[in-house]
């Protein structure tokens, strides 16, 4: 199949891989994105150290803490434009969709949607379909979580003006640990807690990886699974939690600062805005040309 430029486009910024590189990868694998990143991963041409999903569309992430029940939501809402995010018409309606689910703790998205929005009398999804028309672009809630902490000890942070947000839950510990702990999550993005719940698809579609690395690079088969076995180390150590070093002090683990301090993690979550969502390029000057058409 054809290669278009587009294609190597995005594979170079999600891998930092040289032009012909991304090219001749997407060649190899029949413009396999996912494969493509492979392949150069296994060549060690890629220099992203993990698959980071694309953040391109816009909006919002907030958080509201409903402290007298011990109830906090973290939200995600988008919009088509940087613009609009920026408008205080805008921020209040997200401030007060995360208030609405904190304070009502809907089951699912269809349960939140068809919610009678606080201090109100028209559902959630009428409250967006009326922003919609006076805001005058697309308006999608598009995620949400609620943590009831009860006595634990709630961390949570808001970077960059609502572009990540943070909730983590734990055992023990202060105010002060919880938010450095939510800072650091915000900053290093851990996938899992801890190594138990690494996905074994996952974990076996890294050795593949790591092994077909090595033997690109020449080392013999009879070490290659002593190799993986090290570096599935590193692994877990850039994608777990408690293994990341602590990025306000890299001399101390997660774990390590959470044992100092007579606490435990319990669960945390993190959004950062638009990742995942593949935002549509606009060729500006294709688009005035079919317009004079």
């Amino acid at each position: 199949m054809a290669i278009t430029a587009s294609q190597v486009k995005e594979l170079r910024e999600r891998t930092g891989a040289g032009m012909m590189d991304c090219k001749k990868a997407l060649t190899a694998t029949d413009g396999d994105m996912d494969k493509a990143i492979d392949y150069l991963r296994e060549k060690g041409l890629s220099k992203a150290a993990k698959k980071a999903s694309r953040v391109a569309a816009e909006g919002l992430v907030d958080i509201y803490l409903d402290e007298a029940n011990k109830v906090a939501a973290l939200v995600e809402v988008n919009c088509e434009t940087d613009f609009v995010a920026n408008t205080d018409d805008y921020k209040n309606l997200v401030h007060s969709i995360t208030k609405h689910v904190a304070l009502t703790k809907p089951a699912d998205m269809q349960a939140l949607l068809d919610s009678t929005f606080t201090g109100s009398d028209k559902k959630v999804s009428e409250i967006v379909t009326e922003a919609i028309a006076k805001i005058g672009e697309k308006v999608d809630i598009r995620r949400f979580s609620v943590y009831e902490y009860g006595s634990h000890t709630l961390g949570h942070y808001i970077h960059g003006a609502g572009k990540i947000g943070v909730l983590v839950e734990l055992e023990g510990g202060d105010e002060e640990l919880a938010k450095h702990v939510a800072m650091h999550i915000a900053a290093a993005n851990p996938g899992y807690m801890d190594r138990t719940v690494v996905p074994a698809d996952v974990l076996d579609h890294e050795k593949e990886v790591l092994a077909e690395q090595a033997r690109n690079e020449g080392k013999p088969e009879k070490i290659i699974e002593k190799m993986v076995m090290g570096r599935i180390q590193k692994f877990y150590k850039e994608n777990c939690l408690v293994d990341q070093e602590f990025v306000m002090d890299p001399d101390k683990t997660i774990s390590g600062l959470l044992k100092e301090k007579n606490a435990k993690a319990i669960r945390f979550v993190r959004y950062q805005l638009g990742e995942g969502i593949e935002k549509k390029q606009e060729d500006f000057a294709s688009e005035v040309q079919s317009f004079i058409k």
